[in-house]
């Protein structure tokens, strides 16, 4: 077993056996001095109910760190399963989003039209842990309608289907 204290420590596998973990996938947005930007992380959880408080992690060495991490406002979007090249778009790609895809004029940050869920939230609190910044959010309204969700395990897209009735 490794440890990560070990000389030999394989950051890599280490990151492997994380993705054994099943995760959803998320599209943070925010207006930023850069303009509205939108990144992909499944390094998402719900915090607290009463207040409503959610988290998610950015890299520092992340090159939308500084304008994410300055933002005080923020949307989460949950992503349905047929949404996995906008997922591929905000984690490898363009961040920017277009007027197409957002209200320009909104004060709300920006929302994406064919999100699951989506929460609009105040930064609440912003903590260094190790080499990311956990961003803190209390949740200020919600919106929400069935479907499939994509998912995130060991690499690869998945599904998660509600459940029957």
């Amino acid at each position: 077993m490794e440890t990560p204290t070990d000389p030999a420590f394989d950051s890599t596998a280490y990151r492997r056996a994380l993705g054994g973990f099943a995760t959803g996938v998320c599209v943070v947005t925010a207006h930023t001095v850069e303009g509205p930007l939108g990144i992909t992380v499944n390094s998402f959880t719900s915090v607290s109910l009463n207040p409503p408080l959610v988290l998610w992690c950015l890299d520092q060495k992340s090159w939308r760190h500084d304008a994410f991490a300055a933002a005080d406002r923020f949307a989460v979007h949950m992503l349905p399963v047929e949404d996995h090249e906008m997922s591929d778009r905000f984690a490898w790609g363009v961040s920017q989003l277009s007027a197409e895809e957002f209200d320009s004029t909104s004060i709300e940050p920006p929302r994406l039209k064919n999100a699951l869920t989506r929460l609009v939230c105040t930064t609440h609190d912003r903590i260094v842990m190790g080499d990311h910044l956990t961003i803190v959010g209390q949740v200020e309204a919600f919106e929400t309608r069935p479907g499939a969700a994509l998912t995130y395990y060991r690499g690869r897209y998945g599904v998660a289907a509600e459940p029957e009735a």
